[in-house]
């Protein structure tokens, strides 16, 4: 098995937002903000090379969103999936499969494109099945109208209607093996219902692809839960009983959102789980 870390494309989001009810005065230290109340957010994604599979993970926003709505996230950097993958050695058409942490725009919009001739979509890798799991997917194409605006019914559909799209097996529990990908995932519903969260076996470490329980490591007090999740109180102990975990058993935790920060462990303090030390990821898997 190989992990090549995947950067596709970096953007900003409201501060307030991200931190909920946490003072701007506590997280702009960590995440400090712009003029406009904006913090630095990354896509980054993580690709899995084991035997004849690539499996990709997540697939940030993509690109055939209107003008308008990316101005909304002020797009920044020159970070690109095809770019990354192309420096890792390889083109969107190799990849086997695309599992999606779950389905909101700037996790999954990468998954689907425009068609040739811009009448329609299709997805974004020919050749890939997309996996999801089902209660999450039922979440998805019947949203709340709380995430309505994050379930955005032209990165779903045309999975499906591609006959691409597939389902892992969800445990009874919230932890389990998926043979469907060989990884452990991890089901979590503070964010959203059924959100995977992976852990992967590399080098004789546990990497643990974070996704939105642990956007950046600001975001490690227990307190410090964004205004976008849609069950704050389940988050809450969901996070706690990862990070305590976590820090147990020394994970590597992979930071989907961090645009600054690749890596991180964390630590037992008196004031709770704490940041121990962060990485890039060529510091700890080259």
């Amino acid at each position: 098995m190989k992990l090549y870390p995947i950067e596709a494309g970096n953007f900003k989001l409201d501060g307030g937002a991200m931190f909920g009810v946490v003072p701007k005065s506590l997280w702009n230290k960590t995440n400090p903000a712009d003029a406009n109340n904006m913090i630095d957010i990354a896509a980054r994604c993580l690709l899995v090379e084991d035997g004849n599979r690539l499996i990709l993970i997540d697939t940030g926003m993509g690109d055939k969103q209107s003008e308008k709505f990316f101005s909304y996230y002020y797009l920044w950097g020159d970070h690109s999936l095809d770019d990354s993958l192309k420096k890792a050695g390889f083109h969107r058409d190799d990849i086997t499969d695309v599992f999606m942490t779950h389905l909101h725009f700037d996790h999954c919009g990468g998954s689907v494109q425009w068609n040739a001739d811009r009448t329609g979509y299709e997805p974004a890798f020919k050749n890939a099945v997309f996996w999801t799991n089902k209660p999450h997917w039922e979440w998805a194409v019947h949203p709340n109208a709380r995430e309505k605006a994050s379930f955005l019914k032209e990165n779903l559909l045309p999975m499906e209607e591609s006959g691409q799209l597939k389902f892992v097996s969800v445990p009874e529990g919230p932890f389990g093996y998926a043979p469907e990908l060989g990884f452990d995932i991890l089901y979590v519903n503070g964010h959203t219902d059924k959100q995977m969260i992976p852990h992967i076996k590399y080098k004789g470490k546990t990497l643990v692809f974070m996704a939105d329980l642990l956007p950046t490591v600001g975001h490690i007090p227990l307190p410090y839960v964004m205004g976008y999740d849609t069950r704050p109180l389940l988050t809450l102990p969901e996070k706690e009983a990862f990070l305590n975990k976590a820090a147990d058993e020394d994970f590597y935790l992979f930071l989907e959102h961090d645009a600054h920060q690749e890596l991180c462990t964390l630590q037992h303090t008196e004031k709770g789980v704490r940041l121990k030390n962060t990485y890039t990821f060529d510091e700890i898997f080259s």
